[in-house]
Order: structure tokens, then sequence, then C-alpha cells
């Protein structure tokens, strides 16, 4: 199954000043460029959408907008590859469903070693308490 890709007329770009240390250059370029897009209005399935708007990412809104910064590279067409890329990662990490869990029995030898660990610490407290004379 192929993942969903994100499509480039969805995305909403603005360019931004970088923060940080980098003399002259950063104070006077808006190489830094801000990705905004909206999960609910995309075209992606909705399946996707749902583990998407799920995720417990501080990069998605309330509302459902997927914002990110790339500031890494000098040239802001390298800093656009850079967001669409982090934002295609996202749609990947969610793209495939994730296996349901099927509850299993523990087994008889994991039973007698739990019992036999609970046994050993049993007798080393036991060995802590006062002698009875």
């Amino acid at each position: 199954m192929a993942t969903p890709q994100v499509a480039p007329d969805e995305i909403e770009w603005s360019a931004i000043r970088a923060q940080g240390a980098g003399g002259q250059n950063v104070n006077k370029v808006s190489s830094a460029v801000h990705l905004r897009y909206d999960v609910r209005a995309s075209s992606l399935p909705e399946a996707v959408k749902a583990r998407l708007l799920a995720l417990a990412d501080q990069r998605i809104t309330d509302d459902g907008i997927v914002v990110i910064k790339a500031q890494a590279h000098r040239s802001r067409d390298m800093n656009r590859a850079d967001a669409l890329a982090r934002l295609q990662a996202l749609v990947d990490s969610v793209a495939v469903p994730p296996k349901p869990r099927r509850p299993t029995r523990p087994t008889r030898a994991s039973k007698e070693r739990r019992l036999e660990g609970k046994s050993q610490r049993a007798s080393i407290k036991a060995g802590r308490a006062k002698v009875q004379s």
C-alpha cells in the first residue's frame, strides 16, 4: 500500500526571519519558512486524517492545522524542502494503521518464574524480622 502524498497546493507558506545567531545575514534575510497545513480540509484519506488528528504532537493545533517551522538552512528553498519532508514524514508515520493487540495468556513457565521470584523476595524480607527469643 502506497503512503498518501501531501498535495503541494494545500500547503500555505510564509517566509519569516530566522532566529538565533547568524550575524548580518539572519537579520536582513527572511530565509526561514512557516508551513501551515489544514488536515481537515486536505485530500488525505479519512482514516489517515483521523489518526493524524489523534496524535499528541505539539505541531498540530486544536483546529487541526499542522504548523512546521524550518530554519536550519541559509536558503529559503532548502528550508521549504525540509519543512515539506518533515510534513510528509508526519503523514507517513500515521499512514499504516497500527496492528490490533491480540490478548494472550501468560505461559505456565512465566507464572512459575513470577511465583518463584515472589517467594525469594518474601524470604529476604522475612530474614529482616526481629529474632524471636
